[in-house]
């Protein structure tokens, strides 16, 4: 996979589009003045803890003695189900009912940003190419980056588009997820069918 690739999948993932009406719900709560920062802070938590996983990640794998067929299987599973989630949205929203007071980690940092989807992706590339990993980490801090242009931008663009466009753009990024994970699965299966054969 190209560092731009990785950058996609990763963009994908975080999905700030789908996210943005929950960061709103979440922040009505918060103090106008302080919702910026609220917002600054939780987006450094979620890049930290993916810096974490992205560097941790193949210390995790040989703790775990996992493979790269099952690392890649159950990486294609989850990015999958994430997919069909974002294409048939749940009613209450991907963290459920939001609660009042400000959010301090969960949920907008974790899962919002850095969700278990998106660390599953991080050990799926540390582990398939350890070598590559400045181009993953460039690959991640420019998805973030996007990521975070787009939900400081929230209000704008939930004025400018409106629900009903920014859900259909969700849904055509859960497609693209979709038809991501379904290669990451089947590679994966490929490689352990090789493997099995050899």
């Amino acid at each position: 996979m190209s560092t731009v690739s990785a950058g996609i999948l990763l963009f994908l993932i975080m999905d700030p589009l789908g996210n943005i009406p929950i960061f709103l719900s979440l922040l009505k709560g918060v103090a106008p003045e302080r919702r910026r920062r609220v917002l600054l802070r939780e987006l450094l938590i979620a890049l930290v803890v993916l810096f974490a996983f992205l560097l941790g990640g193949q210390y995790i794998l040989k703790v775990l003695q996992l493979k790269q067929e099952s690392v890649s299987i159950a990486g294609g599973i989850i990015l999958f189900l994430i997919g069909v989630k974002m294409v048939f949205p749940p009613k209450e929203g991907v963290f459920g009912h939001a609660e009042g007071g400000e959010p301090f980690i969960v949920p907008m940092a974790i899962p919002g940003v850095a969700g278990p989807s998106a660390m599953a992706a991080l050990l799926l590339l540390t582990h398939t190419q350890p070598g590559k990993l400045p181009q993953w980490a460039l690959a991640l801090f420019a998805a973030w980056f996007a990521t975070a242009l787009i939900l400081w931008s929230a209000t704008y663009l939930y004025r400018l588009l409106g629900e009903s466009v920014l859900t259909a753009l969700e849904r055509l990024m859960g497609m693209i997820l979709i038809a991501l994970s379904v290669q990451m699965l089947l590679d994966g299966i490929a490689k352990y069918l090789h493997a099995a054969a050899a």
